[in-house]
């Protein structure tokens, strides 16, 4: 009986291994093969040094006083047969286009190389706009070098990390874990989870989550260093499947925020604002959802992979932009808007009478996903269509022509949207939204917040436009 036995599992185990390697076999015949590899530096800065280290996101001359979690960069390397591309996540307010080409130069053989910042408010200032003062910048030079060295050190680590494997996908609308900051409410709600695994396996080889909200939870009162929710949000994900997870930030603009949301702690008693525990809490319960997507997601072929993008020029009508440019705080290259997004020339010794700056779209068609690649905080109306029509009556544009919606174009089965994607412009809104002057729509007192943190009206549609000639034409 026992010889009998072990010869049945014998051939059960031979039969399964039979289904496996069909089942390998099938997914490369199919093309749903890929690899995948992960990697992860820490670029938390030394706030013990010699020299200040002033946070990002609120106000002026915030300087840090401590570190309460560590600031990470991680990247995913996903390669076909005949390409790969690497996707970074960075645990900071933003970094500029200059920043990531350098990084780029530094990676030969990428398809691409996709730099998007979380915009975290309790990092550093890596953008030169919330220093002691508005004329002076935070930028703290050699720690930009480190930040670049880093994120180029993770990707190669992701590189010589890659391994054979599938990937499944899950959307989940979430519209209780997110504020909207202005009129009209339009949220950009929808949780997506890429789960990569081995070829026959269900354990996860690592995680890419991509949720729209500002990491802001801490207020503008914090001076602890932090990555926000999204360090408890890794970090519990880490914990629970001892496997990479990487947070990218979507449309945030808008605003997305955790800022007024109301969160309850597991016996359901509200927690305080700007609090670490709401902080914790707040990453945990969206690691909560990230675990059902995993468990509900379907399979997903992400291969061929292909690649576009597009360089833009975008006028800079922002007047403190504009200032800060001419006092050194704002830091890059700035050229002379020639009416065309298409060219413009290096801003010379005679200021020119508008300015724009160069910055890039791009979009990511692997095999069933595109992700589209937007180098700001977009709003979600230009994302999902969903642009007010009528306009208010106190808009300063009411017959801006509605902007081509980014999903319109993306002609995938799935899709995600990776914000500040290569470039921080700031806030990208819909023309016809636009309110600086009186009378305010919605009939308020004065205007909502937004426009103040934008390069300007023009942005918007410029973008999308731009997005769609991409995606459509080609060009």
């Amino acid at each position: 009986m026992g010889k009998a036995i072990g010869l049945l599992c014998g051939v059960f185990v031979a039969m399964a291994t039979a289904c496996l390697a069909v089942a390998v076999c099938a997914a490369e015949q199919k093309g749903d093969l890929i690899a995948v590899g992960f990697g992860e530096t820490d670029i938390t800065p030394d706030v013990a040094g010699p020299k200040p280290v002033y946070m990002a996101g609120f106000g002026h001359n915030r300087r840090a006083t401590g570190v309460l979690d560590p600031l990470k960069a991680r990247a995913i390397v996903v390669k076909d047969s005949n390409s790969k591309v690497a996707l970074v996540s960075v645990d900071l307010i933003g970094l500029f286009l200059e920043e990531t080409l350098e990084i780029r130069r530094q990676l030969p053989g990428f398809a691409h190389v996709v730099v998007s910042c979380t915009h975290n408010h309790e990092g550093p200032d890596t953008m030169g706009l919330w220093g002691k003062s508005p004329l002076e910048s935070g930028i703290d030079e050699d720690y930009q070098r480190l930040v670049r060295e880093r994120i180029v050190e993770a990707v190669q680590a992701a590189d010589r990390n890659t391994v054979p494997a599938l990937a499944r996908i899950g959307v989940a609308r979430l519209p209780d874990l997110l504020a909207d900051g202005r009129e009209p409410y339009i949220k950009q709600d929808e949780l997506v989870v890429l789960t990569f695994h081995k070829p026959g396996e269900n354990t996860p080889l690592g995680l890419c989550i991509q949720w729209n909200c500002h990491p802001e939870t801490l207020g503008s009162q914090n001076t602890r260093i932090s990555a926000d929710f999204v360090g408890p949000l890794v970090e519990t994900l880490n914990r629970k499947h001892h496997c990479p997870a990487v947070q990218f930030t979507g449309a945030v603009g808008g605003l997305m925020t955790t800022l007024g949301l109301k969160v309850h702690d597991a016996q359901g008693r509200p927690l305080p604002d700007n609090s670490v525990e709401k902080t914790a809490r707040y990453g945990a319960l969206l690691a909560e959802e990230v675990e059902k997507l995993i468990s509900q997601g379907q399979p997903v072929r992400l291969a061929p992979i292909r690649v576009k993008r597009r360089e833009v020029y975008v006028p800079l009508d922002n007047p403190l932009y504009i200032l800060g440019r001419t006092m050194g705080v704002l830091r890059r290259e700035a050229f002379a808007w020639s009416g065309d997004p298409d060219k413009a020339e290096k801003v010379g010794a005679v200021p020119p009478k508008r300015y724009c700056l160069r910055t890039e779209v791009g979009w990511l068609s692997l095999g069933e996903l595109d992700v589209a690649l937007i180098p700001g905080e977009i709003y979600p109306e230009l994302v999902l269509g969903k642009v007010q029509d009528p306009p208010d009556p106190g808009a300063d544009f009411p017959d801006a022509p509605i902007e081509r919606a980014i999903y319109a174009d993306l002609p995938g089965r799935w899709r995600m949207i990776f914000g500040l994607a290569n470039d921080e412009i700031g806030y990208i809104l819909p023309k016809r939204q636009w309110d600086e002057k009186p009378p305010y729509c919605y009939g308020r007192a004065k205007n909502q917040y937004g426009e103040v943190n934008s390069v300007g009206p023009d942005a918007g549609p410029i973008l999308c436009e731009a997005f769609r000639r991409m995606v459509q034409d080609g060009s």
